[in-house]
């Protein structure tokens, strides 16, 4: 297992990836821009126009590099990944879980119930730090409901119930996502959820780090020899990597949701890196975009302790950490599967 998810983001148009050695360069207009040993890299992530050589590309797929395809905004569009590692009776144990109603329920309620604890940890925590008090209540409020919406979710008994309560809270965090957001309110004002494509400058940055952390959880699941296409919550769809978006669930809160506040609470992004498409679609310029990627590295490198193991890592680690004790759950050498919960 690797200390560090290193990865490497490509975001220049016109760029060129090559093997060259034991490492790969990055060319743009025939010049080379970046030399980094494969050795390094867990992954590369290429925005919109970005060219690979196959030499490369099967040098990756050989490495366990995995690489990601995402449109300029940073949509995911497919990934090149080499032979999975790991047993077969893993991935079988996976598929029958899958098709187990009573399984797939059991671990969609974890998951859920992990990612609502991890919202109201959220809601509570700004409500604590909040400078204003006419924030402290709607953020308060809105964690009581999180709570009041556990006994429905322990109580479903089934995916499509399970998922309509899930809804419910979602809308209920996302209600108070005005409260917390300290910066520039005018723009990264929260009206309502919109993916394909964002319509807002805050959609753009939410949809963007869920990207980001989408192509981390599914390199992890592929690490690991899990088909990261097989989810529980998110059932099979082409093209649609279900386990990861499943996995993602307990993380978003207190990882992707906490960062894109911090960059907007800090005024390190700004409505000046956002522009507006004729579609109505909302995109980040070049450099905002940089300053998302670099912060989302240094966030996976922070330390954490892992509540279960009760063992000492980085953020980006736990991604791993959290894969593998699903396997061992598939494998029946747990109980239960034991969910991330940020206190």
């Amino acid at each position: 297992m690797k200390t560090h998810l290193n990865t490497l983001f490509v975001t220049t148009q016109g760029a060129y990836l090559a093997k060259n050695g034991a490492a790969v360069v990055v060319r743009v207009k025939k010049e080379t821009k970046l030399r980094v040993p494969l050795h390094n890299l867990d992954g590369i992530v290429c925005f919109g126009r970005v060219g690979l050589s196959p030499p490369l590309m099967s040098a990756c797929a050989e490495s366990g590099v995995s690489i990601s395809l995402l449109s300029e905004q940073g949509r995911f569009r497919t990934a090149v990944v080499g032979f999975t590692p790991g047993n077969v009776l893993l991935r079988r144990q996976q598929y029958r879980a899958a098709d187990e109603e009573a399984t797939s329920l059991a671990l969609a309620r974890t998951i859920i119930l992990a990612k609502l604890a991890n919202c109201r940890t959220v809601l509570l925590r700004a409500a604590r730090d909040a400078a204003e008090s006419g924030r402290v209540e709607p953020l308060q409020a809105a964690a009581r409901r999180l709570v009041a919406t556990v006994s429905e979710i322990q109580q479903a008994d089934s995916l499509d119930q399970l998922r309509g309560f899930e809804g419910e809270a979602a809308t209920t965090y996302f209600g108070a996502f005005n409260h917390l957001v300290t910066g520039d309110r005018e723009t990264f004002q929260y009206t309502r959820r919109t993916r394909r494509p964002p319509l807002d400058p805050l959609n753009a940055l939410l949809s963007f780090v869920y990207t980001l952390l989408m192509h981390d959880i599914r390199s992890a699941c592929e690490a690991c020899g899990l088909d990261a296409a097989v989810g529980f919550l998110h059932r099979d769809r082409p093209g649609r990597p279900g386990l990861a978006l499943d996995l993602m669930e307990e993380f978003r809160p207190w990882i992707a949701d906490r960062l894109v506040l911090s960059l907007i609470n800090r005024r390190q992004v700004s409505s000046s890196g956002f522009q507006i498409l004729e579609t109505g679609a909302v995109m980040m310029d070049d450099a905002t975009r940089k300053t998302v990627l670099v912060a989302w590295q240094e966030r996976k490198r922070d330390p954490f302790t892992h509540g279960f193991l009760n063992e000492k890592a980085t953020i980006g680690m736990m991604l791993h950490l959290q894969v593998r004790l699903l396997a061992r759950f598939l494998r029946g050498d747990l109980d239960a599967y034991p969910p991330l919960l940020w206190k």
